[in-house]
């Protein structure tokens, strides 16, 4: 039963005040959310309320907003005030992203707001999404802005409070007449990037539309600080500087669709001599660049550095940044330096120690999802190998497996890409790039595996034909992936008798990276950090392969093996009677009647799993067949959550129908990726039409389409969680 409206289209003007109290007057003083927008401009806007006509008439006397033409409110009995402020959070972020519409909010306010029943909110803002598609109001699915750099790097993000308080520096900074640089520290998916563009947008934002009841005390400290700003600069000259082309492209791309900021504002180091800045904000400090190693660039710093009046022999951008900025802001990973070319760490240390600089460090990992425990592996692995534990990292959240097949770890980035997307292949630089000049050749050739580097160096992650390429650092650093798989090339190797990582200089071909080093030490702190980097794009997992083999026997000490986990021989333990962590098991096979039924049966097995909390909510089953072998291998055991109620849409399923027949079931039972057309008439809402999609490398397989009457003798048992034995154990 839809337990939400969103209303007719009201022309946005002072007669809206009428249109509402005639026809939703319980809701005038409710909480709800409401979308002003354009649909020629395509501009929006998205609030939400307890007094909505108050707000409204409000928003009339803003020159910006009577550029807008209509409102659509959305309304639910079921609505909180945190439930309306979740929802207006989530809307602002996904509209945005969707790219349609160009939004006239704020960044600031944007709360994580933590409630009661939480999830429960999410499904019905699933279904909510599903209905402004329908409108036209939304374009793509949810799960494909996730995976959009319109997404992963809007400003419209609810800060964590460890971001807040670096913000707080960054104001305090700003206010300072003696302070000239914060410089904030952060490892790899820390949210540099994040707080770097959010930041951006912030002191581009008009302060007259915020809803000052919206703010808790944090939130009110936090504004008081930029109105100050505000007032004291009243329109800062600002740049984002991103030394890394390829993520510059990105950044440029994801300010172009941003209201009140634009691509010019996102700039290359390079550019710096040409203007001042009352606030320059550099993102990945780390690769501003000195004069080493610099090849074609060699002309372009020499002319910029006596441009700028700076001795080019000791100079580096990170000193054409101060130059050229009143105030700069710096987000900064020391270990993320990967060639000789980038700034010594010592300049930092000593622009650190300046009376003029403020340092704050972000700390807390938002990226990868194997947490701390991994962060912390991958770092001793290669930064103290002496001490690491004598035991494999494990965790149900997280993929992290050493392959001995290239060939197999390649697949499965592959099978992984056509499930979630940017799933990618990285490598060291072991390999010249001979495909630059030769189109036809390979240049990665490991046994009877022969890849391709990256055929462009500008936004590389999100080129047509990645998936079937190798990126290196210089194509990766600064992007999120959800899987990678890294090639661990021959130029790093593990010395058991030393008990230390080594190099092997000749088989490192990145030759601005070595040319002016004679240390090797040096050398092979490059290439750790190249690695350590490129472990920690993965947001969803990680794969090795690694050359040489000390080093692979060093790393399967403590890194599982993906042959052992894929090979492994311990069925899962069938249960007579159930325990109090135990889960049911039901045999589709014999299910004669509903699955109600089923459940009512006597002699039913259990099965115990770990890491579930709430048993009750879960059950086991069998699925048999190659009809989703993308995703579930046939005769897979699998975890289902019990269906209670939200959207089914783009979720894998498994249902009972008394029209499903399914040639694999052999009965009313079906498990596919679930998709629905609703319409609405004045009984309701009702299926125009159900689809069942077959996800398997067998095209033979067709979808399962219910229409009419098809779609009323149906149920939704449950929904896929994941695998937890991929073999036949009967």
């Amino acid at each position: 039963m839809k337990n939400f409206t969103i209303t007719e289209e009201y022309g946005f003007d002072y007669l809206a005040e009428t249109y509402i109290n005639f026809n939703h007057k319980d809701y005038t003083s409710w909480p709800i959310v409401y979308l002003l927008k354009n649909r020629q401009d395509k501009s929006a806007y998205v609030g939400e309320t307890t007094d909505i006509i108050t707000r409204l008439n409000t928003h009339l006397k803003s020159e910006e907003k009577k550029k807008l033409s209509s409102v659509n409110l959305i309304l639910s009995e079921l609505f909180h005030k945190s439930a309306t402020l979740d929802l207006e959070a989530n809307l602002i972020k996904y509209i945005s992203a969707d790219g349609q519409y160009t939004l006239q909010n704020g960044n600031l306010g944007i709360s994580n707001h933590q409630y009661h029943e939480k999830k429960v909110y999410w499904e019905l803002f699933k279904d909510i999404w599903d209905e402004l598609r329908q409108l036209g109001i939304a374009r793509h699915s949810l799960d494909h802005i996730n995976n959009s750099d319109l997404f992963k790097y809007s400003p419209y993000k609810s800060l964590s409070k460890e971001q807040v308080k670096s913000l707080k520096t960054i104001f305090n900074c700003l206010l300072d007449e003696r302070a000239k640089v914060s410089l904030i520290h952060g490892g790899a998916g820390t949210g540099k990037s994040i707080l770097a563009i959010f930041l951006f947008k912030l002191l581009k934002t008009n302060l007259e539309d915020f809803n000052y009841a919206d703010f808790d005390e944090e939130d009110e400290e936090l504004f008081s600080l930029l109105q100050k700003v505000k007032e004291k600069f009243s329109d800062l000259n600002m740049a984002l500087v991103i030394p890394m082309a390829s993520f510059r492209k990105t950044i440029s791309n994801v300010f172009k669709n941003i209201n009140g900021l634009s691509s010019k504002m996102v700039i290359g180091p390079s550019e710096l001599s040409k203007n001042k800045y009352d606030l320059i904000i550099v993102d990945e400090g780390h690769r501003l660049r000195r004069r080493v190693n610099l090849g074609s660039y060699f002309g372009t710093f020499d002319t910029n550095s006596e441009k700028l009046g700076l001795d080019k022999y000791t100079s580096s951008e990170l000193d054409w940044v101060i130059k050229q900025s009143e105030k700069s802001i710096i987000f900064y990973d020391q270990y993320q330096s990967i060639k000789p070319s980038d700034t010594l760490k010592e300049s930092f240390q000593k622009l650190e120690l300046e009376p003029y600089t403020r340092v704050e460090k972000l700390k807390t990992q938002f990226r990868v999802r194997g947490g701390n425990n991994y962060i912390t592996l991958i770092h001793k692995l290669f930064d103290e190998p002496s001490i690491l534990p004598k035991e494999k990292f494990r965790t149900d959240d997280y993929e992290f497996y050493l392959f001995d097949d290239l060939g197999e770890m390649v697949d499965r980035i592959k099978k992984k890409n056509e499930i979630h997307s940017l799933s990618r292949m990285v490598a060291g630089y072991a390999w010249e790039w001979i495909s630059n000049k030769n189109p036809e050749a390979y240049d990665i050739i490991i046994g009877e595996n022969r890849l391709k580097w990256n055929s462009t160096s500008i936004d590389w992650v999100n080129s047509v034909n990645s998936i079937n390429e190798v990126g290196c650092i210089h194509t990766t650093q600064g992007y999120d992936l959800n899987y990678t798989g890294v090639i661990i090339g021959p130029e790093l190797d593990y010395d058991f008798e030393l008990g230390k990582l080594t190099v092997d200089k000749q088989k490192y071909k990145d030759k601005n990276g070595k040319n002016s080093i004679k240390n090797e030490d040096e050398l092979l702190d490059f290439i750790i950090n190249i690695y350590k980097t490129i472990l920690l794009r993965g947001i969803e997992g990680t794969y090795i392969y690694v050359c040489n083999d000390n080093l692979r026997r060093f790393f399967s000490q403590f890194i599982q093996s993906f042959n052992s986990i894929s090979k492994e021989e311990n069925p899962i333990q069938f249960l007579d009677h159930p325990t109090e962590t135990s889960i049911p098991f039901y045999d589709l096979n014999i299910a004669a009647g509903s699955f109600s039924e089923l459940q009512e049966l006597e002699n039913i097995k259990f099965v115990e799993v770990d890491g579930i909390s709430g048993n009750d909510d879960y059950f086991v089953c069998k699925v048999v067949g190659e009809s989703m072998n993308k995703i579930i291998p046939n005769n897979s055991i699998c975890l289902f959550k019990k269906y209670t109620g939200g959207s089914r849409n783009g979720l894998i399923t498994l249902v009972e129908g008394r029209n499903i027949s399914d040639i694999e079931f052999g009965s009313n039972y079906t498990v596919k990726e679930y998709s629905s057309k609703k319409s609405i008439d004045e009984e309701g809402w009702h299926h125009d039409e159900i689809v069942l999609l077959p996800k398997s490398n067998d095209p033979n397989f067709k979808p399962i389409v219910l229409r009419d009457e098809e779609t009323v003798d149906f149920n939704v048992v449950g929904v896929f969680v994941r695998v937890l034995k991929k073999q036949n154990i009967f």
